[in-house]
């Protein structure tokens, strides 16, 4: 930890020394919430979101704020370690080929419904009301499909000898429409009693003792699912082509997989309270984390350490230096395509507009591990060999 804020209700413990204005203004919000519990933890990838700040992590006690979820509910990463040692350039431009015209990125969905046997069960569970029996099929056909923004498919050179691949996505249009409900919702019944919470906040909250609250928290768990489900299909389909590419049958070793937009009912302190993560990664001792940098450094798999500070948990990822669209005003195309080209990675930056996620609009993630170092053991180096992006 570096250092502790003590300007609301409860403390703000940091693990980093640079937070934008915007961010450490949300992050005081939070902690001037009356039902925020014990303090208010910032990781060092950390950047300004809705509402609440990206790479924080709140507890509350019998409340869930939609906006402390995030949009992308269940949103995270997917690693896969293979028996390979190294893929030859001309063998990695084929599987990226293959990729890009089989998974469908950005926008984009599948023509064609996917199995419903894939999907999170029993739907039944649900209300016939809710936001996921309206957007079902929709799901079902964005079902195994990555997304834009930052999210991405790597193949990575492993620190321990073997390629990997990392996945990096959520759920799509449906949890954002899950989101935008329920924060919608949260406002209305916040707004009848008097917005209890500063309107300006922008974190307005349901009771998990009431039927939105379930509500949300039912349709938020299927989100969670869904999203896994998203990353298993398109890790299966991605395998599938190196082991056609390659010639080669029965090359995954260990998969993992893991969320940081959510929330969880957990004991912290003596206490059961609702830690909401977002942009932020479970990390309790002996859990896998897994910590991506840009389509230009390295990533991690790190090891929990459970540190109670920090509600166990740790960084997701770098975190964005510059916004997008200060990085697309302000870097240079042929720089950050110079700097990508040097490093021998089959990049996905080809335009100004792709600016957005290049590897300077981002943190050091070097930098970013060294913060944490109370929080997780890293375990692997991952290099970047070929990103795809939306």
């Amino acid at each position: 930890m570096k250092k502790v804020i003590k300007k609301g209700r409860i403390p703000i413990k940091l693990w980093t020394d640079q937070i934008e204005e915007g961010a450490l203004k949300q992050a005081e919000n939070l902690s001037n919430l009356e039902f925020a519990f014990s303090h208010i933890a910032i990781m060092p990838d950390v950047h300004e979101g809705f509402g609440m700040p990206i790479g924080a992590i709140a507890a509350f006690e019998d409340v869930v704020i939609p906006h402390a979820v995030g949009v992308d509910i269940g949103c995270g990463m997917h690693a896969i370690k293979t028996r390979l040692s190294q893929i030859d350039k001309k063998h990695l431009q084929a599987i990226v080929k293959l990729i890009r015209g089989t998974i469908p990125l950005g926008f984009e969905k599948h023509k064609l419904p996917q199995d419903k046997k894939l999907m999170p069960s029993p739907i039944s569970k649900l209300n016939k009301n809710s936001v996921v029996y309206r957007e079902y099929d929709n799901a079902l056909h964005s079902l195994g499909t990555l997304g834009g923004g930052n999210h991405f498919i790597e193949i990575q050179e492993g620190s321990d000898g073997f390629i990997w691949v990392m996945i990096h996505s959520g759920s799509r249009n449906l949890g954002k429409q899950v989101a935008d409900h329920y924060h919608r919702l949260a406002r209305k019944l916040n707004q009848s009693m008097g917005y209890p919470v500063p309107e300006s906040y922008g974190l307005f909250f349901l009771s998990t003792k009431s039927q939105e609250g379930q509500m949300y928290l039912d349709e938020m768990h299927f989100c969670i699912e869904y999203a896994k489900a998203n990353r298993r299909l398109m890790a299966e389909r991605i395998i599938g082509i190196m082991e056609a590419v390659l010639s080669k049958r029965d090359i995954v070793i260990e998969e993992h997989d893991v969320i940081h937009n959510y929330a969880s009912l957990e004991k912290h302190f003596s206490k059961r309270v609702w830690v909401h993560r977002k942009g932020a990664t479970r990390a309790f001792e002996g859990d896998i984390c897994i910590i991506p940098g840009s389509q230009g450094s390295k990533s991690y798999i790190a090891i929990g350490l459970g540190n109670s500070e920090s509600f166990k948990s740790c960084s997701h990822g770098a975190g964005r230096t510059l916004s997008r669209h200060k990085a697309r005003k302000t870097l240079s195309l042929s720089e950050e395509v110079k700097r990508l080209n040097k490093l021998g990675i089959i990049h996905s930056l080809h335009s100004k507009r792709d600016l957005d996620e290049a590897p300077s609009a981002y943190k050091d993630i070097n930098t970013v591990i060294n913060n944490q170092t109370d929080l997780i053991k890293p375990i692997v180096e991952l290099k970047p060999l070929a990103v795809i992006k939306g």
